[in-house]
């Protein structure tokens, strides 16, 4: 099929994984803080690829943990396929190998959508709630995707006055988030994790004449805060942000109790070995 384009991230040919089709040319899409977008195999696709990069406060404060891409990798595929499985529409089609997903293609939705069941971060400091205090109910909030403007909140109208959404949309947006919400917290409640709150990105997927609002991006530790139901230790993001240390080993935590690992695994070096999805 000819030879690979050369990029930096050539080192996905690293993972040995036969399911993994070389093509004749990998045109980068969009790079993000913690993953890139390749163009894909077939119109209407693209390839993610999770980068092991940490990032927080707007990428101010970065550090590359080794490891982390391949379990948000994983987790998020987990949560996405069973998310599919129970009629959510998502992006995902299928994991290609260690770090990269198949993808469909949509045009995102330039809206930050944050679920909360619990007080916690920037809920907390606003409007100066405790953390760990349960939400009367589940609120959701939307944030305008733009690191120039540090993702400020915005409400509906904004939403709607400046073209980012319809009405209809923000509709089919939060009904979504209330099914995603339902699900996840569900799930991690059943493995002994308390689902405290997540950012949920959506897209407009095209198909023939028809458009519809689907889950897109990722869900993973990075984008959740979990806490452990007994003692209340962090299991996401907030261990970088915080500066608690043992982010990979929270992550790692996580995909074990979800199944995704098994006991005596870790996920470091170039080519861990893991359960065969």
């Amino acid at each position: 099929m000819g030879h690979i384009e050369r990029s930096e991230h050539i080192n996905f040919m690293d993972f040995n994984n036969t399911r993994y089709i070389p093509m004749s040319r990998r045109r980068r899409i969009y790079e993000g803080k913690a993953k890139v977008l390749y163009e894909g195999p077939e119109p209407g696709t693209l390839i993610q690829h999770f980068k092991d990069d940490a990032t927080a406060f707007n990428a101010k404060k970065h550090q590359v943990i080794e490891g982390k891409g391949v379990l948000n990798n994983r987790i998020s595929e987990y949560l996405f396929q069973h998310l599919n499985d129970i009629g959510v529409p998502t992006h995902f089609i299928r994991r290609l190998n260690m770090r990269e997903q198949l993808i469909r293609e949509v045009e995102i939705v330039p809206l930050e959508v944050v679920v909360r069941n619990v007080a916690a971060g920037s809920l907390s400091q606003r409007l100066g709630i405790e953390e760990g205090t349960q939400l009367p109910r589940s609120i959701i909030e939307f944030y305008y995707k733009n690191d120039q403007l540090n993702d400020p909140m915005v409400s509906e109208e904004h939403v709607t006055a400046f073209g980012w959404a319809t009405p209809q949309e923000i509709d089919d947006i939060m009904a979504l988030a209330i099914r995603v919400n339902d699900f996840l917290t569900g799930l991690f409640l059943g493995i002994g994790i308390r689902l405290v709150d997540f950012k949920m990105e959506c897209g407009r997927l095209f198909e023939n004449e028809m458009m519809r609002i689907i889950v897109a991006d990722e869900i993973s530790p990075d984008s959740c805060r979990l806490w452990d139901i007994k003692s209340n230790e962090k299991l996401d993001k907030d261990r970088f942000r915080r500066d608690l240390g043992g982010l990979l080993e929270a992550y790692t935590e996580v995909a074990k109790r979800l199944g995704i690992l098994m006991e005596n695994e870790r996920p470091l070096g170039a080519g861990p070995v893991l359960v065969k999805g």
